[in-house]
């Protein structure tokens, strides 16, 4: 398949603000592709070259290299680049100039291509970027080096532009994986009513590509039949929450497994013999970070085969209780691993199985996927199952809350345990539902919101981005709703980094997965997440999320919002929903008029 058609492709895309034409394109695109490099074309939309959970290296191109490329392929000086990189502000338009303008190859570059130029491919352009990242050694730099700027040579304009904005990080495309699986069903099935199909596909094997590759060699039926398969991670499945326990009993059922909820890092552990591989909750390979629990696993689990879930905590080496996630994070490093062992021994609290040998346990129901999970989990130090009980009763239940509270936990997950309680890779809904000690108290409950944009400050802020304009997910729609602008909390190293860190995600129109009536300073592709708090949640009418659904024209805020840290560990789909924001505000109000009443008798 040409290139060209994929950048032409693109280039339609590009500014599109409405995500229903963007899945018209994308699904044009989709269907154009030949079967056998449609995964390609897919991984190259997401901006990768392939699921992050594969390990795969990033290409390691910086400015410098980029330009000197540049100037390779188009017989240019570094300096005439670099000004001209200055001047447009977007090394593509950059290439696509000078891809118009023409050059002389350099003859050294000529005879290491062979000498002649020749259409791009799909093919041809994606392995040199493989070529390109898994390039190492002394010679890796030159070889990076000659391979873009052979790509460049042969490229035409538009070809060149996102050659380079692929090599950037920044397509601006605008498309979230929602699109590409919406894009999927309307191409090959003709519509987005087989959408379910094809997203249980993916949320059983995440890997876009993949399915996508599946869809278009065999067709939509052949997604039915997919099961999970160990070594590929299973998108994980998620939970709403609540501050009360009869009502979360209501919700799930009237009965339901009580378990503690651990303050640590959620993981889908892979057991395929004496190979384990451990997936984070955004399907990112950490096998390296915890070798203890990799031997706990191999001794605990006696199962050939099996893919698992539990809570990875940092443990007190001298008490063996319970330690806080941001002493856990510190293991997140690559180096003096066995140190860090010592200092922050871990221990895997197992909640959950999703397959043992070659059965799919997705679609069973928890207490028969709780009896599979016990029945091959023999118990050692590294490895144990997690604290539950079975209730009917909210206030046993409330005493259980109290007592994993006590235990160092965070709260408890309620979960239903009903014939229909299975396994819903990557949805979420009232199955599970969270119950933490800070949802029972005003706006004390941190939330996670994405940042879509950002503010100049103003005195020794000034020059400088000081405030940022914070969004939920709206999971129905794949789109982010504004919550607040908050510029407290932040230190001086925080805002003296802020540009800089976000430079690479800075787009010149507000994304189109972004939903705002507040027009920021500088737009960002939806891509940080923040943890934040506040004094209260309130009605706005400046922001959207839940826009008219509380009062006509008003959406929910938070008073007085401060930033408490970032979370690299959740992805922007990860974030505090809509949703969940209604239910904060509407439980906060109900309080509200129960001490109203109170106070009045």
């Amino acid at each position: 398949m040409p290139f060209e058609e994929v950048a032409n492709a693109f280039s339609s895309m590009e500014g599109v603000t409405s995500r229903i034409q963007l899945t018209q394109l994308l699904a044009g695109l989709l269907k154009r592709t030949p079967a056998d490099v449609i995964d390609k074309v897919v991984y190259m939309i997401q901006g990768k070259l392939g699921p992050d959970w594969k390990g795969i290296p990033e290409l390691g191109v910086g400015d410098k290299l980029l330009v000197q490329s540049m100037a390779m392929a188009y017989g240019k000086s570094e300096s005439d680049v670099q000004r001209l990189v200055d001047k447009l502000g977007d090394p593509g338009k950059v290439a696509e100039q000078l891809a118009q303008t023409g050059g002389h190859i350099k003859s050294s570059l000529l005879a290491f291509m062979g000498g002649a130029s020749e259409q791009l491919t799909v093919s041809r352009v994606f392995d040199s970027f493989m070529k390109i990242a898994y390039a190492t050694g002394e010679s890796s730099r030159d070889l990076k080096l000659k391979t873009l700027a052979g790509l460049l040579k042969d490229a035409k304009p538009i070809e060149a532009r996102y050659i380079v904005r692929f090599v950037e990080g920044r397509l601006r495309l605008g498309i979230g994986d929602a699109t590409i699986l919406d894009a999927l069903s309307v191409a090959y099935g003709g519509t987005t009513a087989v959408r379910d199909v094809v997203e249980r596909a993916y949320n059983l094997r995440a890997d876009l590509g993949e399915i996508a590759r599946i869809v278009a060699q065999q067709g939509v039926e052949a997604l039915k039949g997919l099961k999970p398969e160990v070594g590929t991670p299973i998108r994980p499945m998620l939970a709403e929450r609540a501050s009360d326990a009869k009502e979360i009993l209501a919700k799930v059922g009237g009965r339901a497994y009580v378990e503690y909820k651990y303050d640590g890092e959620r993981g889908q552990i892979h057991k395929d013999g004496d190979k384990v591989k451990i997936f984070s909750r955004r399907m990112e390979d950490i096998t390296s970070m915890y070798p203890d629990v990799v031997e706990g696993v191999k001794d605990a689990i006696k199962a050939e085969r099996a893919i698992i879930e539990g809570e990875i905590v940092a443990i007190d080496p001298d008490t063996g209780e319970l330690r806080p996630f941001q002493e856990l994070m510190q293991r997140r490093r690559k180096y003096d691993i066995d140190k860090m062992m010592k200092e922050i021994p871990t221990r895997l609290f197992l909640f959950d199985i999703m397959m043992k040998d070659d059965e799919d346990l997705t679609t069973k129901p928890l207490p028969y996927r709780r009896k599979v999970l016990e029945s091959i989990v023999q118990p050692n130090e590294r490895v144990v199952m997690s604290n539950y009980i079975e209730s009917s009763d909210p206030d046993e239940i409330m005493n259980f809350f109290l007592q994993a509270i006590s235990d160092g936990a965070e709260g408890v997950m309620i979960k239903a345990i009903h014939d229909e309680s299975t396994y819903r890779a990557g949805v979420r809904g009232w199955l599970w539902v969270k119950l933490k000690r800070d949802y029972r108290s005003e706006m004390t409950d941190t939330v996670d919101l994405v940042v879509v944009g950002a503010f100049y400050g103003k005195g020794k802020r000034g020059g400088k981005l000081g405030t940022l304009l914070l969004a939920a997910y709206d999971p129905d729609n794949d789109v982010f709703k504004t919550v607040c602008k908050v510029g407290t909390g932040f230190t001086d190293a925080d805002i003296n980094g802020m540009y800089d860190m976000f430079k690479p995600h800075i787009i010149d129109h507000r994304h189109p997965r972004v939903i705002s009536s507040i027009e920021a300073d500088v737009w960002l592709e939806p891509v940080k997440v923040a943890e934040v708090i506040g004094a209260e949640l309130t009605l706005s009418p400046a922001h959207t999320c839940c826009m008219d659904t509380i009062r006509k024209g008003a959406g929910i805020s938070i008073r007085f919002p401060r930033f408490i840290r970032w979370r690299d560990d959740k992805g922007p789909e990860d974030a505090t929903t809509e949703q969940e924001l209604l239910e904060m505000y509407k439980r906060q109000l109900k309080k509200v008029e129960e001490k109203s009443t109170e106070s009045e008798a």
